[in-house]
């Protein structure tokens, strides 16, 4: 379908002027927001603080209020109202009449158009602009001077939405936790260049719908599409001056909405559409939703929608009610321990689920969410006690970002059971064992086995890690072996933004360059990232464009760039099919192999055979010492994941040894000599840059492999397959 039939397909009738209501029936106080029924639109807003709202009609360009409307009842701070008639297409807006007390914390002002909370579309993207501002830019008194211009004109406005529509048998793909292999994507950048997609559904959910889209994802055998946040947000007008944009997305503005931009057609089914296909092909589609903040910034920021309706209920302001409590580094943090919050939060969570059909969800700066009234994270805490008890969101993954940047906001390991937490420590632990730091040896290990230091405390299994080496936030799998220094003057920040201390290594030069050996190393050392996350205990999470190479010419900070810097090139000369190949085999060997899938915590405890889960040993083929564990010069080692304790249908599954060799040498491996076991076969060796299946090259025990320098190997039982 093009964009114009898209856009023509849900057009609705929107009556003439003299045809709208010119009143409110007393209407219900719940569902909040905008809901159509047989006989018109019944409208819920919850404000503690206003005096009076108005529902404000648009005529259907969005650009005139034709009518306005007082909401004639308040039932428990719910400002409610049903207007008769009223189709869905119609753009809305809202006027909270109340204090404009910024001192006090109140920020109420009619003379702004202010977007529902619960808005299920919007007319248009937001890039900010003056209209946004509720006081008089560039006044002596700041944010203190209340700005009585109307901005209605110019204005986003809600859409009333009809929730119909044709699923079909579309059923949840519903992939085990520890099945799962995430991989993290731009919407829009993933096919704004991708030729075989029409060129007016490139960067829009239909084009990530499209035939060519979900081929290149089965290819590279994901499971689980992971979508950077799609939520509506709103540009920073800093972002705009500079003629750059917030291309992340990480500065929501609407909690029910999908991003107008993403829309083909500017049609939100497009989203339920893209779900739809994705399920068809038996992949899942993670959200990651911002709930830790929202676009409005600090005192000084925009006036959209929660500051103006009721700042005091959903955010959390400072003991000196003007400013805002701020642990996400973006000006303001929500007050999900308000029950109002909350419960705007749960409503938004369930819709997902139950009207949009999505799997699970990626919490940025969760612990911002998790933490109670005195500002502490807390197991306890009203929002992660409400979604232990919801039999909706019980049923979908929970992931957790567990960090933001208050105090004791470092929650690694933090979180309860029932969620699964993004490891910062596996991304570290690998990074520096594969860059050749001293004594990087023992916390490798413990990453590689699934982080049972980290999650058993809290009764968790390995599948509550999920394993990253690259994610947006930072450097891609190929920037990360070619720049030692993040690179990010586009951003027009003086290179001051961004993490300093990416624990990457450019293999001796920086950046681009035609040394020969320089690229042959950073191509073994991309395969020797991507099998490690592959062969490692817990949930796997690939960075879309890995697979293939994708640069951002060393940005490690991209969140502004909406240009070729974040999008993927698909040219012929850019994309490396060689190791699109070999992440794909990689997923495919780690689907054939439970043991590498064991959702178990491995004892290392020795059976009456001598033999056990998790083995460790030196490059002699003996049993690492304490000795070997704690000396700093230690760059060598093999792990044996024995499919004896992993069995599937009664029967033992292959056994798995992984050869690391991190020096700068070549290392010759002996191979330890496992009861029961008779021989290997050599599945992969990135030094060679190779994977092999029935070919594969057949070894005993007590073998000799020699394994060049920064390399690694990959042995499975020689019964296997």
């Amino acid at each position: 379908m093009t964009a114009a039939a898209v856009a023509a397909a849900h057009t609705h009738p929107i009556p003439a002027e003299a045809q709208l209501p010119d009143h409110c029936e007393p209407g219900s106080p719940f569902p909040l927001g905008a809901t159509l029924t047989e006989h018109g639109v019944n409208f819920a807003v919850y404000s503690s603080v206003a005096e009076k709202v108005e529902l404000c009609l648009f005529d259907r360009t969005g650009t005139r209020e034709v009518r306005r409307l007082a909401l004639p009842c308040r039932s428990d701070d719910i400002w409610h109202g049903f207007v008769p008639s009223l189709p869905a297409g119609t753009r809305y807006g809202l006027r909270v009449h109340g204090p404009y007390e910024p001192a006090e914390g109140m920020r109420c002002n009619p003379h702004k158009l202010l977007l529902d909370p619960y808005a299920k579309a919007l007319d248009r993207p937001l890039r900010g602009g003056a209209w946004q501002y509720a006081y008089t830019l560039g006044g002596p008194a700041r944010d203190l001077a209340l700005d009585t211009v109307d901005n209605a004109a110019g204005a986003a406005k809600c859409v009333v939405m009809d929730s119909a529509f044709d699923w079909g048998d579309d059923r949840r793909p519903a992939v085990p936790m520890e099945d799962t292999v995430f991989y993290e994507v731009h919407v829009r950048g993933f096919t704004k260049l991708l030729e075989e997609v029409p060129h007016g559904l490139r960067g829009t959910f239909a084009g990530l719908a499209s035939e060519s889209a979900i081929a290149h994802l089965k290819r590279v055998g994901v499971t689980s599409v992971e979508l950077l946040p799609v939520h509506a947000f709103n540009d920073e007008r800093r972002l705009i001056d500079l003629g750059l944009a917030n291309y992340w997305g990480y500065n929501t503005v609407a909690f029910f909405a999908p991003e107008p931009r993403y829309c083909a057609g500017n049609d939100p089914n497009d989203f339920k559409r893209m779900v739809k296909a994705l399920h068809a092909a038996g992949l899942e589609v993670i959200l990651d939703v911002v709930y830790n903040h929202s676009c409005e910034g600090n005192h000084l920021g925009p006036t959209l929608f929660l500051k103006g309706i009721d700042n005091p209920s959903y955010y959390r302001l400072s003991e000196d009610r003007r400013y805002y409590q701020d642990v996400t580094g973006t000006g303001n943090t929500l007050d999900i321990s308000h029950p109002a919050t909350l419960r705007l939060v749960m409503d938004s969570l369930r819709y997902w689920v139950e009207e949009m059909h999505v799997d699970g969800f990626r919490f940025d700066l969760a612990p911002a969410v998790a933490r109670n009234g005195n500002y502490d994270f807390d197991h306890r805490s009203p929002f992660l006690a409400a979604v232990s008890q919801d039999p909706v969101l019980r049923q979908v993954k929970l992931i957790a970002e567990p960090w933001d940047i208050g105090d004791n906001g470092y929650q690694v390991g933090g979180f309860p059971p029932g969620w699964s937490e993004w490891n910062g420590r596996y991304r570290d632990s690998v990074r520096d064992f594969w860059r050749g730091e001293d004594g990087a040896v023992q916390e490798f290990a413990a990453r590689l086995a699934g982080s049972a230091d980290i999650y058993s405390p809290s009764r968790r299994r390995p599948s509550a890690s999920i394993n990253l080496i690259t994610v947006h936030d930072g450097f891609t799998l190929n920037d990360l072996v070619s720049y030692n220094e993040k690179h990010n003057e586009a951003n027009f920040e003086d290179n001051r933004d961004g993490e300093g201390h990416n624990r990457s290594w450019n293999c001796g030069v920086e950046g681009e360059t035609a040394d020969e050996d320089v690229l042959v190393l950073r191509e073994r050392q991309k395969r020797n990232f991507i099998a490690t996350l592959f062969c490692s205990r817990g949930v796997p999470l690939l960075l879309g464009g890995d697979e293939m190479s994708r640069t951002q010419g060393g940005n490690n900070n991209a969140y502004c760039q909406d240009n070729p810097v974040s999008w993927f090139d698909w040219s012929q000369e850019r994309r490396s099919d060689a190791l699109i190949e070999f992440t794909a085999q990689l997923i495919a060997l780690r689907r054939e192999l439970p043991v590498l899938r064991d959702n178990g915590w491995p004892t290392g405890e020795p059976d009456e055979e001598g033999r056990a889960e998790l083995a460790w040993f030196s490059v002699w083929g003996l049993p690492m010492t304490e000795e070997e564990w704690t000396n700093p010069s230690v760059r060598c080692i093999a792990a044996l994941f024995d499919g004896k304790f992993t069995p599937v249908n009664g029967h033992p599954s292959a056994s798995v040894l992984l050869l690391f060799n991190a020096s700068d040498e070549e290392v010759i491996f002996t191979l330890p000599e496992v009861p029961g076991i008779e021989e290997w076969r050599v599945r992969v060796d990135t030094g060679q840059g190779h994977f092999t299946h029935d070919e594969a090259e057949r070894v005993q025990p007590q073998a000799k492999i020699e394994l060049e320098s920064h390399a690694m190997a990959v042995l499975v039982e020689g019964r296997s397959g």
